[in-house]
């Protein structure tokens, strides 16, 4: 799970980015306030990624999400993009720990004694 789901952050790491970009010419929004707000979302999505495994890893990744969708009030195209990510994270989150328990169980066959035959 930690791999997929920190490639969604890292992703959401350069889109964050470009969206500040965005917002600087798209909004009256002063260039401080932008670029406070896109680096605290920008430096939280690195965080999360060593965080993931931690309890309450997986739930700031949601509200991640929920503040990238939220972007969208600023920059209209954040809806879609934010709703692509959280996507994302969803099918990373699903996904990602499915691959553990297959991880687990073949981990867990093969450390198993052979039965004689």
């Amino acid at each position: 799970m930690r791999t997929l789901c920190a490639s969604t952050l890292i992703g959401e790491f350069f889109v964050i980015g470009f969206a500040g970009l965005v917002a600087m010419q798209m909004t009256d929004l002063p260039a401080a306030t932008i670029w406070t707000v896109s680096g605290i979302a920008m430096l939280l999505s690195i965080l999360l990624c060593g965080m993931l495994t931690r309890p309450g890893g997986v739930q700031l990744g949601w509200a991640l999400q929920i503040a990238l969708i939220a972007s969208g009030f600023v920059i209209p195209t954040m809806f879609f993009l934010g709703g692509i990510f959280a996507a994302l994270w969803w099918a990373s989150v699903h996904f990602g720990r499915k691959i553990d328990e297959a991880k687990a169980r073949w981990a867990a066959q093969a450390e198993a004694p052979a039965e004689p035959a």
